[in-house]
C-alpha cells in the first residue's frame, strides 16, 4: 500500500515521512515536543494542523492524555430524543478522533512488530492513538481472550472485533444444536461462534467474512484449536445449504468510520436485511437461522420495535423461539450520554424457520 508523504520543518531542518495512518493534514504540519502546552496543541489540532512529535517518544503519551482530558470536559448535550442524542454522540466521537489523530509519532523499533502486523510497515508516521491501538491488539493477539463457552482462548487480530463481551457467545453455545448439524457462521469475525459450534458437534462448519483480516484471524483461531472449519472470504453466504446458519450482524444502523466499527455499525441495516431476505434459499429443509442481535437500536430510536419482526415476516420466515441473555453487570462510562440505554439493552437469539402454510394458519388462529 502506497502511503502519502508529508513534509514539515523541525527547528530549521526539512523533514518528510510517509503517513501510515490518519487523513492527510487539512492544515499545516508542525513539529512539537515537551514544550508545547496542551491548550495550544488542542487549538492547533482542532483547526486541522498535524502535530509531529519530536521529543522523547515515551512522553508523547502525556500530551495525548492531556488532550483527552480537555476533550472530555465538553460533555455531549442531550438531544430532543434518544436518536438525536446518539447522533450528537457520534459527531462528538468523530471530532475527538480527528483531534487526537493529529498527534503523530515516528515508529520505533520496540513497536515495530505491532506496526507490521497492523499496518504492514514499521516505517513512517502514525497517529499515536492508532499506535496505542495496534500495540494493544498485538498483546491481545499474543495472549488471547478467555471464552468460557469454548473452554479456551480466542486470539483477535488488529481491526477484527474481539469477543470482549460474551453474552451473545453464551446464547449460541446454549441453543439446541441437532447432532451432526451442518452449520454456517456468516460474518464470523474472530471465528468465535464457528469454533463454539464446531466444539458442540456441528459438522461440517463453514465460516464466512467479507473482511480479509477477519478471514485470516478466523483461520488462525481454528488452527490454534485444531478445528476442521472451512473459512471463506464472502459477502454473506457460501455455496450450498446448511441445517443451521448463524449470524451476529452489526447491531446498530449507521456508517462505520473504521474497519473495527464495521463490527458495530451496519449502513442502512444492509447486512441484516440481506441476511434475512436471502436466508431461506440457503437453509436445508427444516433448517434454522440463528440471528443474534441486541435491541439497542430500538432503544435509541434508530429502528422501530416493529421493524425486525416485520422484516423477518417479509423474508418468509417466522420466529420459532427467542432466547434472551441475562442482563450483564457493567460499569458506567463517564461522559457517555447513552449509558442509560446501554444498561437497558437486551441481547437475544432468534431461532428462525421458513414459514409454511401450517405456520401461517397457526399464527392466524392464535
Amino acid at each position: 500500500m502506497q502511503h502519502p508523504t508529508i513534509t514539515w520543518n523541525d527547528n530549521g531542518t526539512p523533514r518528510s515521512a510517509p503517513l501510515v495512518t490518519g487523513d492527510a493534514p487539512a492544515g499545516e504540519v508542525v513539529a512539537v515536543d515537551e514544550r508545547v502546552r496542551a491548550d495550544t496543541a488542542l487549538r492547533l489540532a482542532t483547526r486541522g494542523t498535524a502535530l509531529v512529535w519530536s521529543g522523547e517518544a515515551r512522553t508523547a503519551r502525556h500530551l495525548l492524555d492531556a488532550l483527552k482530558r480537555r476533550l472530555d470536559r465538553r460533555p455531549v448535550r442531550e438531544g430532543i430524543d434518544a436518536a438525536d442524542t446518539f447522533r450528537r454522540h457520534r459527531q462528538a466521537r468523530a471530532h475527538r478522533r480527528r483531534v487526537l489523530g493529529a498527534l503523530l509519532v515516528r515508529v520505533t523499533s520496540d513497536v515495530g512488530a505491532a506496526c507490521r502486523e497492523a499496518f504492514g510497515t514499521d516505517d513512517g508516521l502514525i497517529a499515536l492513538q492508532d499506535l496505542l491501538g495496534a500495540v494493544a491488539a498485538y498483546e491481545w493477539r499474543r495472549r488471547g481472550i478467555d471464552v468460557l463457552a469454548l473452554g479456551g482462548r480466542i486470539h483477535p487480530h488488529y481491526s477484527v472485533f474481539a469477543p470482549t463481551r460474551q453474552d451473545y457467545v453464551d446464547l449460541v453455545a446454549a441453543a439446541p444444536l441437532p447432532p451432526g448439524a451442518s452449520v454456517v457462521d456468516v460474518g464470523t469475525g474472530t471465528g468465535v461462534l464457528a469454533a463454539v459450534l464446531a466444539c458442540g458437534g456441528a459438522t461440517p462448519v463453514t465460516a464466512t467474512d467479507i473482511n480479509p483480516r477477519a478471514v485470516a484471524c478466523a483461520r488462525d483461531n481454528m488452527a490454534r484449536h485444531g478445528l476442521d472449519v472451512r473459512v471463506e472470504q464472502s459477502d454473506l453466504f457460501p455455496e450450498g445449504r446448511a441445517d443451521v446458519i448463524v449470524c451476529n450482524p452489526p447491531w446498530l444502523p449507521g456508517t462505520p468510520t473504521s474497519p473495527l466499527e464495521a463490527g458495530v455499525f451496519d449502513r442502512g441495516s444492509r447486512m441484516l436485511t440481506t441476511f434475512l431476505r436471502e436466508l431461506p434459499a440457503h437453509l436445508s429443509s427444516g433448517g434454522e437461522g440463528w440471528l443474534v442481535i441486541s435491541d439497542l437500536a430500538e432503544l435509541l430510536g434508530l429502528r422501530s420495535r416493529d421493524w425486525l419482526p416485520e422484516t423477518i415476516t417479509r423474508a418468509g420466515l417466522h420466529i420459532h423461539e427467542r432466547r434472551d441473555a441475562p442482563r450483564r453487570q457493567r460499569t458506567a462510562r463517564a461522559h457517555d450520554p447513552l449509558d442509560a440505554y446501554r444498561d437497558a439493552e437486551t441481547v437475544s437469539l432468534y431461532r428462525l424457520r421458513v414459514r409454511t402454510r401450517d405456520t401461517a394458519e397457526s399464527n392466524v388462529r392464535s
